[in-house]
């Protein structure tokens, strides 16, 4: 077991880091940009929830890269391996383009659709639409990360992450307040840093994919590049079922942040504060979570499926652990946590209450996130996505709108919704996990018919 665990720790650690660092990136951007008031908390807020939704989406070329990849090196066959990432690329870029588009004729509506302020959309609306341009190169970034887990290259993946979140923390600070010769943007030199580094990431992952991960892997071999409709409908299929996921979860999270704009923007900013800080504990969730994928895809590839369902147990209990140990901090410290992003009591001392109610509930968001990394290292698409489905709109958003606005709970009672939702659907994916049929499990090959 040791050995195990071991094995888990030494793929985990490098994608927590990787996880962390993005975390923390963006909770000092939001902290640096806190001085400026509550409403632009609120307009990062919404536009962070607006940027999931549209990452949601297409999300799922990335995390089927993921799968496929890890059964294609378990199995040996990373010719197949490069050929799906290489049709994931093609995808991507055209994603991109549309995503860049909507950015830039849609922004202001989609503010206006959140309920917002009509001050939150005049001044979000710039801020929002630079997002959107960001978020064409980073689907094409997820997708690249995608298949460095996929092959276990976790390390390297935390190294692309670091070197992106510098370069970002490096233009927030010099942009949003002009330091150091730099032009003084404020909100929109925040969303400008968050594009040059996903741009910057996205030329770094090229080079490492084109250049360094060649000699190993051939990644520049001119056959691997050839369009296979096969292969293509598959990643299709699959890319779609876990896009639709996400975004069944994201679409939920934008309805439930649309009913929290309803309170008022200081109920919002405090909202914001509040998922920043509890997106300390998604981050060993996703990390724990990648790494079942990859223990699970792997032994998938190798043959040995059971000996991934064991894989798939030992990383939630590690990362159960992780979540209890900063569940306790953050139960703990709560309100100095919340006064660090704003100095307005009305938000900070409400903040603090949403933290101290998650400080323990999150670890069912945590069992969501282990065990459907693991059921998607099998390839059980169908289920996240019924599940997901099931879950986001027969019960969170039904919740959500009970809770507010006929029980008149406001913000405790849309936390309370939140939590009750990740409880169902963390203990679903779990019972699913456990109920599978695990020595039936196969390799995720194309239909040629």
């Amino acid at each position: 077991m040791l050995r195990n665990w071991i094995t888990i720790l030494l793929l985990a650690i490098p994608s927590l880091i990787s996880f962390a660092t993005q975390t923390l990136t963006g909770t000092i951007s939001l902290i640096m940009v806190g001085d400026l008031g509550f409403l632009i908390i609120a307009i990062v807020g919404v536009s962070n929830i607006i940027m999931y939704n549209a990452f949601a989406i297409f999300s799922g070329i990335g995390h089927t890269v993921n799968y496929l990849v890890a059964q294609n090196y378990g199995s040996g066959d990373m010719r197949k391996g490069i050929q799906r990432t290489y049709l994931a690329m093609y995808m991507c870029i055209t994603f991109a383009i549309f995503i860049a588009i909507v950015g830039f004729i849609g922004s202001d509506d989609i503010l206006r659709w959140t309920g917002g302020s009509d001050q939150l959309v005049h001044q979000g609306s710039i801020y929002l639409e630079i997002r959107f341009y960001a978020m064409s190169f980073g689907i094409l970034n997820f997708a690249f990360h995608g298949f460095l887990r996929g092959i276990g290259a976790t390390k390297m993946s935390m190294v692309l992450s670091i070197i992106t979140n510098i370069f970002i923390l490096f233009f927030t600070y010099t942009l949003t307040f002009g330091e150091w010769g730099m032009p003084k943007l404020g909100l929109t030199g925040t969303a400008l840093s968050v594009l040059i580094g996903e741009s910057v990431q996205l030329l770094i992952c090229a080079y490492v994919f084109f250049v360094i991960l060649n000699k190993k892997f051939h990644t520049r071999d001119r056959a691997a590049m050839v369009f296979q409709w096969a292969e293509m409908k598959l990643l299709a299929l699959e890319s779609g079922k876990l896009g639709v996921q996400e975004f069944s979860l994201s679409l939920s999270m934008y309805i439930f942040t649309a009913f929290v704009a309803r309170l008022g923007d200081q109920a919002l900013a405090a909202n914001e504060v509040s998922l920043n800080v509890m997106s300390f504990g998604f981050m060993p969730a996703f990390a724990f979570g990648a790494t079942a994928t990859i223990l699970v895809g792997q032994n998938v590839g190798k043959g040995t499926p059971l000996v991934g369902r064991r894989a798939g147990t030992d990383t939630a209990i590690l990362g159960t652990i992780f979540l209890v140990l900063l569940g306790t901090v953050e139960l703990v410290y709560a309100e100095q946590i919340a006064h660090l992003y704003s100095s307005d009591p009305a938000v900070y001392k409400l903040a603090a209450e949403l933290i101290m109610i998650s400080a323990y509930l999150q670890i069912f968001d945590g069992l969501l996130n282990f065990y459907a990394g693991g059921l998607r290292g099998i390839g059980d698409t169908t289920f996240l996505l019924r599940v997901s489905f099931i879950t986001s709109w027969f019960i969170f958003v039904p919740l959500a709108y009970l809770f507010i606005f006929i029980f008149h709970w406001g913000s405790m009672g849309a936390w309370i919704s939140l939590y009750s939702f990740l409880m169902v659907m963390g203990i679903s994916i779990l019972v699913r996990f456990y109920r599978t049929d695990w020595t039936a499990v196969r390799l995720k090959e194309a239909s040629h018919s």
